[in-house]
């Protein structure tokens, strides 16, 4: 005990000399960036990851060193985000308590890998960021750094500053004159990505209160959206869509091709209050416009190409797999193995699946696969030779033999 009391004395009295931030341009991460050169005075590196965020990198270089970074990162991962963590969470049917799509989760091991990559390359001894002590994105965060780079030290600035809430972060920014896009008027969070775009926080703690429409940015209400229905093929090879309609992709232009058709369509609202990692109930609001669309398409095409036995069990792991990545054990050795059943999964998940958006609905009208384990000779009702219905009487017999016991001794 004595020697775990002085490591926490250590820690406490660590003094940084180079900090690796993860930086968005946002209130919280704003501030934290000023606040980091007060107290510890010593360098901050922001590093920001392109995940998809889009207008919201816009003079963020700027900003960044205006706000006291020493450098500003703006790394384009959107490509590797799409490939390499995106699509493997599709191959796994990866939604958490049924309904969130996991755009969030999926964005910080991605960039925990790039700041621990920087840090590496500057010499850094620390890292920050701009979490809660009440969310999940601590954990993710943190557990990313601990698994990439577990000498480093890591500092959390809202489990320990002054500040209680975002109207005193609003009131800090104001007296240092840091711009940041939010007011007490409108102080709801957002998290932009690829994936998908999240609010919470806010007006929206009201969980009986219906979001405003204008706050919705990557799509359309479903009672704006177009009269006319609209068909899309999607093709897969081994689990990943490689193209739609027809037209080969790549993982970034699959999605932000899905993201403007599927917004147009009103596809993937999600308004959900889900249970954190930490034990608090939160009422997050989603948009998910493409992730919704290949989310139904690729369960549809494992539909035909997987075999009864494999697709339940990969079933039943859907849901941990869904929660080892909410609760942010991406690089975790459980996740390893989990993931490497999947990829075995996919390996003759390959076909072409056709969806009708219409009004914030994505239906299934279609699929088919040369390796396809449908048969219509085994399935049809009509007249057929290769399955003797008779069979069936024995095999009820042998696999209801328990049932019938159970009963007989019972009466």
């Amino acid at each position: 005990m004595e020697g775990e009391y002085l490591s926490f004395k250590m820690k406490e009295q660590f003094q940084p000399k180079k900090i690796i931030l993860a930086y968005s341009g946002g209130l919280d991460t704003s501030v934290i960036l000023a606040w980091l050169k007060e107290k510890y005075s010593c360098e901050v590196i922001a590093y920001c990851a392109d995940v998809g965020q889009k207008e919201e990198l816009s003079g963020l270089e700027e900003k960044g060193k205006k706000t006291g970074a020493s450098k500003v990162y703006i790394e384009d991962l959107r490509l590797e985000f799409a490939r390499d963590f995106i699509f493997p969470a599709i191959q796994g049917n990866a939604i958490y308590e049924n309904r969130y799509l996991l755009g969030t989760s999926l964005a910080r091991p991605l960039i925990a890998k790039g700041m621990v990559e920087v840090a590496k390359k500057e010499n850094a001894d620390a890292f920050s960021h701009g979490a809660t002590g009440k969310g999940n994105d601590q954990v993710r965060f943190e557990l990313g750094f601990k698994a990439l780079a577990p000498d480093l030290a890591i500092i959390a600035p809202w489990r320990t500053w002054e500040f209680k809430g975002r109207t005193d972060l609003i009131e800090f920014a104001k007296a240092k004159n840091i711009p940041v896009p939010v007011t007490v008027e409108k102080p709801y969070s957002m998290d932009r990505n690829l994936m998908h775009l999240s609010f919470e926080g806010g007006i929206l703690e009201d969980p009986f209160k219906e979001p405003d429409e204008s706050m919705f940015l990557l799509s359309v209400s479903p009672e704006k959206a177009p009269d006319k229905s609209t068909y899309l093929e999607l093709d897969f090879q081994e689990g990943n869509c490689v193209g739609i309609n027809g037209k080969k992709m790549n993982p970034l232009e699959v999605m932000e091709e899905l993201n403007k058709i599927g917004g147009e369509n009103g596809i993937g609202r999600v308004d959900i209050v889900e249970n954190r990692l930490v034990g608090i109930k939160s009422r997050g609001v989603y948009e998910t416009p493409g992730g919704s669309i290949l989310h139904i398409a690729h369960r549809d095409i494992e539909s035909i190409t997987l075999d009864r036995d494999t697709q339940h069990l990969k079933d039943d792991l859907a849901n941990e797999f869904a929660r080892l990545i909410y609760n942010g054990h991406w690089f975790s050795s459980k996740m390893k193995s989990i993931r490497a059943f999947i990829s075995e999964t996919q390996r003759y998940v390959t076909g072409t699946v056709r969806v009708k958006l219409y009004k914030g609905n994505c239906t299934l009208v279609g699929r088919k696969s040369q390796v396809s384990l449908y048969n219509s000779k085994l399935s049809t009702f009509e007249k057929e030779e290769l399955y003797n219905q008779q069979d069936a009487e024995g095999f009820i017999n042998i696999y209801g033999l328990p049932t019938r016991e159970t009963a007989k001794l019972r009466k």
